[in-house]
């Protein structure tokens, strides 16, 4: 944290440790990294998590069937806070296949060209609205290349087609030009060294219901990694009841916080690092520092965290 207003201890009574809930409750609020196989559409693979777990389960950043790699997912009440995952950049390896032979030196220029904004046109087979919109590559480079074939590698703005990606590099370069695989290393602030594999979830499974838990809870994520791409203001234990019932967030229970700026997204959390609430800042962390009264976070999105909280202020 940033700044610090006040330091105060928090109740034994009140909330509840991440990692501290008991498993039952763990799984309606944490998050799986599956390393999505090829083949099936991510929402069968939603399905199918859904039904070995028993409960509701999401999948955020819909991978396209052929592709592989980092699938972040949901489980019970942290399906709904999904959506926070696309504030985080995506990184892919793809290959792609140029259609005549390119010069190097100008692929990179061309590179360098794509890097920064880029209009794109979702495909036909996306799904979503053909309209012509504005995405961000941040990275952009060769790995390998063997005559014709290209691996890339992308960092990128969630909502980035890698497949027009490669069509549009294709024509710039007038060769044209195809995807050929796509890997996504990195989803949701997830490397894919944090993925699992399908059969090492339902190992897991089979391992908990035979009274070993251990691999389970290695799966698990708890649900308040979702606001590791926001700064964060920590608050009293006395501050949450409110916030959880809809309240914006009082300069009194602020207690410290990173830096951000007005209008900035905020993640909300308790003195045991339980997940609050996700809201829009109303302003400057070096101001809401030296104040003593007034709103500094208009809420949006709460969590459903296991412990109790006052659901008054003090």
């Amino acid at each position: 944290m940033e700044y610090v207003k006040k330091k105060v201890n928090t109740v034994s009574r009140w909330g509840e440790r991440p990692g501290d809930r008991v498993l039952e409750d763990a799984l309606d609020r944490s998050l799986l990294i599956l390393d999505k196989p090829e083949g099936p559409t991510s929402h069968q693979v939603s399905s199918w998590i859904q039904r070995m777990f028993d409960r509701k389960a999401g999948h955020s950043g819909t991978l396209d069937p052929r592709a592989t790699g980092v699938l972040p997912m949901g489980l019970g009440h942290s399906v709904r806070l999904l959506d926070l995952l696309h504030e985080a950049p995506k990184e892919y390896v793809t290959a792609m296949r140029f259609h005549s032979q390119v010069d190097d030196e100008r692929l990179k220029e061309v590179l360098e060209e794509y890097t920064g904004e880029i209009y794109q046109t979702p495909p036909v087979r996306s799904g979503v609205k053909r309209e012509r919109r504005v995405r961000e590559i941040y990275e952009l480079e060769v790995l390998e290349r063997k005559g014709q074939d290209y691996l890339l590698r992308v960092r990128c703005e969630s909502g980035t087609y890698i497949r027009t990606l490669c069509k549009d590099l294709g024509k710039t370069m007038g060769t044209g030009g195809h995807m050929m695989e796509l890997r996504r290393t990195e989803g949701g602030g997830f490397a894919e060294e944090w993925a699992k594999i399908l059969q090492d979830v339902k190992d897991a499974l089979e391992f908990w219901k035979d009274g070993d838990d251990e691999y389970l809870k290695e799966v698990l994520i708890p649900y308040e990694r979702a606001l590791d791409v926001f700064p964060k203001v920590k608050i009293k234990d006395t501050a949450g009841g409110a916030l959880l019932d809809g309240a914006d967030l009082a300069v009194p229970g602020v207690l410290e916080m990173d830096e951000f700026e007005k209008g900035d997204r905020v993640g909300i959390i308790s003195l045991k690092g339980e997940g609050i609430a996700v809201g829009e800042a109303l302003e400057d962390a070096s101001d809401i520092v030296d104040m003593d009264e007034g709103l500094v976070v208009k809420t949006d999105r709460v969590f459903h965290p296991t412990g109790d909280y006052p659901r008054a202020w003090k």
